[in-house]
């Protein structure tokens, strides 16, 4: 099933791995795992498209959903990776209705949006004819953005309600810095701003956030969170490396 579909159909969590190393074998391990998507970071990350590519194949024969963080609302960069076989897009720094509008349409074939034909690769990537692309995998792909600035939470309400916008994800580094707060995600003006993304999203959209210890999970999950980003590949790894060296 497609993570869009999962999303609408199931009450379960969702739960994947920020990718930020470029790899298709550490994409291909966290799809065996078990994780039901990678988010690959191409934002911050320091992935070209070729590897993006590669990453992508690499979870072909799991349930893991490939998504792409593209770097700003960009119809250039969505459709490479649409075309390279993403499952779907998680757009940064939306502000308003209308930039939600617009990431709706850079995923969406014509007449409904602006998404030009090309799936060369991604065809192969969902075992399906060329020509047969769009309908069999096109109309299926996933649009997220990201809730990572104080416009975007005065803007919430009207967000959530935009038409094609599949699920709404707190980024809390970036909201905590744009509301002034440098990471101090504890402090009230943060917590106020994500309970009210919270009680706009509530009935109206799944909601996604950040959750990279078990109590953090407990908790948004309680709040009704669905998609949770649960770690980090390049943090994973030091943890772990950094864990070995005090064994005895």
């Amino acid at each position: 099933m497609f993570f869009r579909e999962r999303l609408q159909h199931e009450d379960g969590l969702l739960r994947g791995v920020l990718c930020v190393i470029p790899s298709a074998v550490s994409a291909q391990a966290i799809a065996a795992a078990g994780a039901d998507f990678i988010l690959i970071d191409r934002e911050h990350g320091p992935i070209g498209r070729e590897t993006m590519h590669a990453m992508i194949a690499a979870t072909a024969g799991t349930a893991c959903s490939p998504l792409v963080r593209v770097p700003a609302i960009d119809e250039a960069e969505v459709k490479a990776a649409l075309d390279a076989g993403a499952e779907g897009i998680v757009f940064p720094f939306v502000r308003s209705a209308e930039d939600v509008e617009r990431c709706a349409a850079a995923v969406t074939y014509p007449p409904a949006g602006s998404r030009g034909w090309g799936p060369l690769a991604a065809h192969s990537r969902w075992g399906t004819p060329l020509n047969r692309y769009a309908g069999l995998v096109g109309t299926h792909v996933t649009c997220g953005v990201l809730i990572e600035t104080g416009a975007a939470v005065q803007n919430i309400d009207e967000i959530v309600e935009t038409a094609g916008l599949d699920f709404a994800m707190v980024a809390p580094f970036d909201l905590s810095n744009s509301i002034g707060l440098r990471g101090r995600v504890d402090m009230p003006a943060f917590t106020e701003a994500v309970a009210r993304v919270e009680r706009a999203a509530k009935d109206k959209v799944p909601l996604g956030g950040v959750a990279l210890t078990q109590e953090q999970t407990a908790d948004l999950t309680a709040k009704g969170y669905r998609v949770l980003l649960n770690g980090f590949d390049v943090l994973m790894l030091k943890a772990s490396t950094a864990a070995f060296k005090d064994w005895q």
